[in-house]
């Protein structure tokens, strides 16, 4: 989706800098047959890329996906939500170059905004400690990005997406929450309650964070709406969690969710119409494109 609502999926993919132009002209699948493209023509000059894992008691977890992470971040931040197991042990045993930050506050959004704090690459890309979200498909999300993107989500239901965790009542609450967003902000997202994106590091001057718990998804996502941030959406799946139980609350957080859309689309639009134009934005992409 561009700054005026369209899907970036949807864009025309003849190049990689063509990706944000001539909307509405291609397919989906040629959309994705150019991200497999550029992964092909980007493997000697990535950009430094960010991994923000917040974890709560994931140790037994954490096996089945830092190895992967390693192979294509340059930097791996796990926010430890103060464990009361092995998790940052594990942690600095399977990587032992990972930066460990502690969580000063409490919730999945106040984790995030830590490990953001701290991050120094030049893509960063979030996703979950307990196996659900796939460290094989971040080259695909840093992929969206270099293709024009300024943030990418992922979506479980877009083809080649899908779910073996999701509930029947959490599909319904998405699906609610999903078309409300829709309909307010006038965008055509397949997914909102998903936590894997990535974004230009840049970006983030234009997204102001302040919420603590999983509604820090959907904040995310429309500030970077509000924004006029250049938004596509990437298909993943989501796996079972491996180990333990989940710390989301459906009731719970479906209701702060639909409170964090309320509150956004009260509060009105930003005035910047592209980041584009924002010098500093611009030079610090640029100064990437020039090193690679």
């Amino acid at each position: 989706m561009d700054h005026d609502g369209q899907t970036l999926s949807e864009g025309k993919t003849s190049s990689n800098s063509a990706l944000i132009h001539d909307h509405g002209k291609e397919t989906p699948g040629e959309f994705y047959e150019a991200l497999g493209t550029a992964t092909m023509q980007k493997t000697s000059s990535y950009p430094r890329v960010s991994v923000i894992i917040p974890a709560l008691n994931e140790a037994k977890n954490l096996p089945h996906v830092l190895p992967y992470v390693l192979t294509i971040a340059s930097e791996v931040i796990l926010v430890d939500g103060h464990s009361t197991d092995d998790t940052v042990e594990i942690a600095q045993r399977l990587m032992p170059t990972i930066k460990i930050t502690k969580q000063t506050g409490k919730g999945k959004g106040n984790a995030l905004q830590c490990g953001l704090a701290v991050s120094t690459g030049d893509v960063i890309v979030m996703m979950d400690a307990d196996g659900s979200t796939d460290p094989k498909e971040i080259p695909r999300f840093v992929q969206a990005i270099l293709l024009g993107a300024d943030l990418a989500k992922g979506s479980r239901f877009l083809n080649s997406g899908g779910s073996a965790d999701i509930t029947r009542l959490r599909r319904w609450g998405n699906h609610l929450l999903r078309m409300i967003v829709n309909w307010l902000f006038q965008t055509h997202f397949t997914d909102l309650c998903y936590g894997y994106i990535a974004c230009w590091q840049g970006s983030l001057d234009f997204i102001e964070l302040d919420s603590n718990g999983f509604e820090i998804e959907t904040q995310i996502i429309l500030r970077a709406r509000k924004a006029n941030l250049k938004i596509v959406e990437v298909p993943s799946y989501e796996h079972l969690r491996l180990h333990g139980a989940s710390h989301l609350k459906p009731f719970r957080d479906g209701w702060r969710v639909l409170r964090t859309i309320w509150q956004e689309w009260s509060k009105g639009y930003s005035g910047i119409k592209t980041p584009g134009w924002h010098r500093l934005y611009q030079s610090s992409i640029s100064e990437w494109q020039a090193d690679s």
